[in-house]
């Protein structure tokens, strides 16, 4: 829905039709600056800019994308383009990320293209400052975009080469913008432009259907007509091959930028832009200095002649926009000529009841008053309670709106539209006001987000992914290097089958059908040389191996079984069900809760209410929302009138949760205090006290609060944030106190022992793998340090307005470090923070970087855990190789906390000096960039430290013999069996066997990727019902086009598996024309239903088992075999 209607409302006020009509300059508040410009360029038939194309600029990036966002609420479906800058300096030699050059294009081309005839409505394109003194290359340099539409006739090679030309890069499986896969007749493409990748689907070389699918599950969303292609790349391949070397040399050997391009032929934004085209100024205030500042950076890069060849000098383009420019606007107050002022609008009721009267106040002023919601589900809800104010929807009265003349004809309406900030401009009678200000809820923008059902279609089902060359266990054979899958004909039999190597060169072929018998290996169980010992088969050394595990972990699950007896014998606190204060305090949440933070929040909820203590681990990713789960327990906790205990490793993170949580409460009478390094001994022995006393609530602070001196009148809660950071003794602390209170830990990185605790079942387990709305991955790059690429991320970052922070962990040469930095960017402000400096001088400075006072924070490890600062966007690590791998996943996780593309540069001195270790570490960071890989970058922590002392010397021997899935198993089956027994539990029964001569694999021309053939395979392996199966079909028709018959015979093999085994059979074999079904004992009701259910049947009591014929071919052999399996299920449920 578009709020373009309201543009009328510019009619009220003669001053704004004047400047519509006549140009000049003016003053604007902010908060009206977007509905404003809008107005000008599309609210008056006559105005200057009627039927033109239109360019706005903007100052920096940010301002400029914001802007954007909202002018396309105001003026859909009018076409609003953002152009922004380059996003990497040309002096890099770097290529700029394709989605910007995309949006740097698209918005060119449109407005060339709006020059000429054309039936379209003109676009709108907002520019930066900056993004308008770099010059473009002639469109004529640059590789062409193409269209591809359904029912279009393609080569897809010939479309793969194109791309290729056009700046894409092919790669395996299509996640960020500018990439393209190819699967058989199936084409995945990420153009530049769009925000979601489309999947082309061909049959032969006809374009049947172009589908857009999610990054996340790879699943389609819905059918689109066609998909423009715009290129990925300004400049032609060759140009950018020249400029990709140059990247690669020594920075001393890097020939100048200006050399190897065509200079010649790069021009000013503003002399490409159309002579009919409307420029307009929307805050002339920043233009000059974002322009100064840039300029400044191009000329200490360049010499004067080389910077003139790529970017355009200041006084030229002012002397441009001067000549091009009709209307400027500004919001500093000065002696404008023309003012245009509004409020803000800030209900911030708590209910719709309570914002009723101030809408119904603005209606009687005469106010057309329009309320905002992101989704319409919402506002009709809000209609719903409003039904006496009769609000309609903005798209359904368009006839009956008041005539923009009409004196006092206030109304109500909602409309759909994303705004960030609302406005109540008497001069236009208007007043818009977004859902965010009237509740004071800031809703973050859905770029596409998955529904809990995507989610679980989208879960593979372990913590790791299997690789050619990685090392795997057998259960019954040992530790083996898997070398891949082959597809092999046994006895006429076609199969797919991994091929394991064993010491001594010995080979197993293991059908994949037992592919539940492997698991990748996790542990350290390396020679001296570095290599993995492999098992010898034949031998009895891996079953010696085996049964010694099995052994202590008989004796560790004892261990934990008492403990966990003990907590669920003691009885603690059954806190009451949430109260109307609760539901108001969640009312205020800010965002939108994740379907995975709602669960959460529920579990942690129902743990509270019952008797016993709870004990549960919250386990999300960095920035997933685990503090809010931990919020909405305190208060409850708070409420039922218990004292809630924070902690943390850091004396910054606790400053920062104590802040967070008295920002969140301040509405409710709740004490709150913090207990830090950071406060003198004589506050925190009076904190300690207070609480000792009741006269604090929630009392936050790091390890010092396990002192023998804490004694709570009424704890109630414990919340441990990032558990993993705290020591021995600080944990056998925390044991004690623990045992009568509920207790919630909180963890982005869970160490292993965490992870085996929670999955043996000695914890409860809340898993937050959903990111924020919006939330982006962050671009890690690892490499060797170089100063032109610390600058050259450092400006990248101050471009875009953001700020950076540089990671240098010796606390003697930090100071140095930051003047290098400072003479390197000498038009930036530093800070430096260590554990050193004094407490108050160490928060001062802290304070001044969150107050956004210096662009960029020289630090040391300090800022590891809990910062919350989104609009820091780039991280550089100087010496990422003297860091652990859950350490440097923690660091960069301070990073990418907004819905901006973060950056994360993990530095270290050269390859040479790195050990394998280190390596190791670097790269499993940058294999695991994807939002939520916690849970991987933990187990690959394992692999890489070994079990150490997290379980102990001996546990963590046999870690290593066995690796850590394995153990983990038989110290679950140790739980089970040692627990109490309810039963038989039909999840642990064995899988049926099979013997069935029929070709089942999956073909290469199908899945050409061993990746994804392995993901294939362990799904089906992996599948507990039916409908796994049909979810699994449906996705692999979606992905890689209709089934072949070998892969349907091994999707029906697995179906009927499940069915028989539903049934109680131990095996199945289907040979020479007959099935026979083993393991079935009936009774004699079960052999008459049996008779009637499949008269064709015979069964043999003697040897439990049922057989009958079934044809030859495999398209006429599952149907029958199915509808047996189903018959046979239907028997024994009816016994």
């Amino acid at each position: 829905m578009s709020l373009r209607p309201l543009l009328a409302q510019i009619s009220r006020d003669p001053d704004a039709l004047r400047l519509a009509r006549e140009g000049g300059e003016a003053f604007v508040s902010r908060s009206l600056r977007p509905f404003l410009i809008a107005a000008l360029l599309d609210g008056v038939d006559d105005a200057l800019a009627a039927g033109r194309p239109a360019v706005v600029v903007a100052g920096d990036d940010r301002q400029a994308q914001e802007l954007t966002a909202d002018l396309r609420a105001w003026l859909a479906p009018r076409p609003v383009r953002l152009s922004p800058s380059r996003g990497v300096a040309y002096e890099s030699h770097l290529a700029p990320p394709p989605h910007l050059v995309g949006l740097r294009v698209a918005a060119l081309d449109a407005l060339i293209a709006a020059s000429g005839p054309s039936r379209d409505e003109p676009p709108v394109v907002v520019v930066s400052a900056v993004a308008l003194s770099e010059k473009v290359p002639d469109p004529e340099l640059r590789p062409h975009g193409f269209t591809l539409s359904r029912g279009d006739l393609v080569d897809l090679e010939e479309v793969a080469a194109d791309l290729v030309v056009a700046g894409y890069e092919r790669v395996d499986q299509v996640q960020d913008r500018g990439q393209f896969a190819i699967r058989g007749g199936i084409l995945d493409l990420f153009p530049a432009t769009e925000d979601h990748p489309v999947r082309v689907d061909l049959f032969d070389i006809e374009i049947e259907s172009i589908r857009r699918f999610s990054t996340f599950t790879q699943r389609s969303l819905g059918d689109v007509e066609r998909v423009e292609v715009a290129p990925a790349a300004e400049l032609s391949a060759e140009h950018r091959e020249l400029a990709g070397i140059a990247a690669l040399s020594a920075a001393d050997e890097r020939p100048d930028i200006a050399e190897l391009l065509p200079t010649d032929r790069f021009h000013a934004l503003l002399d490409l832009i159309p002579e009919d085209a409307q420029v307009l100024i929307a805050s002339d205030e920043e233009i000059a200095p974002a322009l100064t500042d840039h300029w400044h950076d191009v000329c200490a890069a360049f010499h004067d002649d080389d910077a003139h060849q790529l970017y355009v000098p200041p006084q030229e383009i002012a002397a441009a926009l001067d000549r091009r420019c009709r209307i400027r606007l500004s919001s500093l107050a000065s002696d404008q000529p023309l003012e245009f002022r509004a409020q803000a609008a800030d209900v911030g009721a708590r209910s719709m009841a309570q914002a009723e009267p101030a809408l119904e106040q603005q209606v009687r002023s005469g106010y057309r008053t329009v309320v905002t919601f992101a989704r319409r589900g919402e506002g009709e809800r809000a209609a719903y309670n409003l039904a006496r104010l009769r609000a309609p929807w903005l798209d359904e009265d368009a006839g009956s709106a008041p005539a923009a003349g009409a004196e006092g004809a206030g109304s109500l309406r909602f409309a759909e539209a994303t705004l960030r900030e609302g406005f109540i401009a008497p001069g236009f009678q208007l007043a818009v006001v977004p859902e965010h200000r009237l509740f004071r809820r800031r809703r973050a923008e859905r770029t596409g987000g998955q529904s809990a059902a995507q989610r679980r279609r989208g879960r593979l089902g372990s913590f790791t992914d299997l690789r050619g060359g990685d090392i795997v266990v057998h259960e019954d054979h040992g530790l083996a290097r898997f070398a891949g899958f082959e597809t092999k004909t046994v006895a006429g039999v076609t199969r797919d089958y991994l091929e394991l190597e064993y010491a001594g060169s010995d080979k197993v072929f293991l059908p994949v059908d037992q592919l539940a018998k492997i698991t990748r290996y996790v542990g350290a169980a390396a020679a001296a040389d570095g290599t993995i010992k492999l098992s010898k088969l034949g031998g009895k050394s891996w079953e010696t191996l085996k049964s010694r595990a099995r052994k202590a972990a008989q004796e560790l699950a004892g261990e934990l079984l008492n403990l966990y007896a003990e907590r669920r014998r003691r009885t603690g606190y059954a806190f009451a069900e949430d109260s109307n204060w609760q539901i108001e305090f969640e009312a205020k949440f800010p965002y939108r809760e994740t379907a995975d933070q709602a669960e959460a929040i529920e579990a942690v909820k129902a743990d509270m209410e019952r008797p016993q203590p709870m004990d549960r681990l919250i386990c999300g990713d960095v920035g997933y929302g685990k503090t809010e789960v931990a919020l909405r327990a305190a208060f409850k906790a708070a409420a039922d009138g218990r004292q809630v205990l924070l902690l943390a490793p850091t004396t910054l993170l606790a400053q920062q949760h104590h802040g967070s949580f008295s920002e969140r409460l301040k509405d409710f009478p709740f004490t709150i205090d913090v207990v830090s390094r950071l406060r003198s001994a004589k506050d925190q022995r009076e904190a300690v006290a207070a609480f000792n006393e009741g006269k604090i609530d929630i009392l936050v602070g790091t390890h010092r609060l396990l002192g023998r001196d804490l004694q709570p009148k009424n704890l109630g809660l414990i919340i441990v944030d990032e558990e993993q950071r705290f020591g021995v003794r600080q944990k056998e602390l925390l044991r004690q106190i623990k045992l009568r209170v509920d207790v919630i830990a909180m963890s982005a990185t869970p160490i292993p022992r965490t992870l085996q605790m929670s999955l043996a079942g000695m914890r409860d387990i809340s898993v937050i793998e959903t990111p924020p709305e919006g939330r982006r991955p962050v671009k890690t790059y690892v490499g060797d340090y170089d100063e032109q690429l610390v600058r050259q991320a450092l400006e990248r970052e101050h471009a875009r307005g953001g700020q950076a922070f540089f990671l240098h962990n010796r606390v003697e040469t930090i100071d140095e470090t930051a003047e290098r930095l400072r003479a390197l960017c000498p038009d930036m402000s530093f800070e430096v923070a260590h554990g050193q400096l004094s407490e108050h001088d160490l928060e001062d400075r802290m304070m001044r970087f969150l107050r956004g006072e210096a662009d960029v924070l020289v630090a040391t490890s300090i800022i590891e855990s809990g910062l919350d600062i989104p609009q820091a966007n780039t991280l550089i690590v100087e010496r990422a190789d003297l860091f652990g791998l859950a350490q440097l996943y923690q660091i960069r996780g301070r990073v990418g906390r907004s819905t901006e593309r973060a950056y994360a540069y993990l530095l270290y001195p050269s390859a040479a000096a790195l050990t394998e270790e280190a390596m190791k570490r670097l790269t499993a960071l940058s294999d695991y960039t994807e939002l939520g890989a916690g849970f991987k970058i933990a187990m690959r922590d394992l692999e890489i430290r070994g079990a150490g002392n997290l379980l102990g010397d001996e546990q963590s021997g046999h870690v290593a013999a066995l690796g850590f899935e394995l153990y983990l198993a038989m110290l679950d089956d140790a739980v089970r069996a040692a627990g109490p027994q309810e039963g038989d539990d039909d999840d642990e029964r064995e899988p049926v066997r099979l013997d069935v001569s029929v070709d089942a694999y999956v073909p290469a021309d199908y899945i050409p990727y061993e990746a994804a053939k392995i993901d294939v395979h362990r799904r089906i392996a992996a599948a507990r019902d039916v409908a796994d199966l049909g979810t699994l079909r449906e996705e692999l028709d979606d992905r890689f086009g209709p089934i072949p018959e070998p892969l349907e015979a091994l999707l029906s093999l697995q179906q009927a598996r499940i069915r028989l085994g539903e049934a109680g059979a131990n095996a199945v074999s289907i040979r020479q024309g007959r099935m026979t079904v083993i393991g079935m004992d009936l009774d004699d009701d079960a052999r008459a239903r049996l008779a009637q259910e499949l008269p064709e049947a015979r069964y043999e009591p003697a040897r439990a088992q049922i057989s009958l014929a079934v044809p030859e071919t495999p398209a006429e052999r599952f149907p029958v075999v199915l509808r047996a399996a189903d018959a046979l299920l239907s028997v024994v449920r009816a016994a």
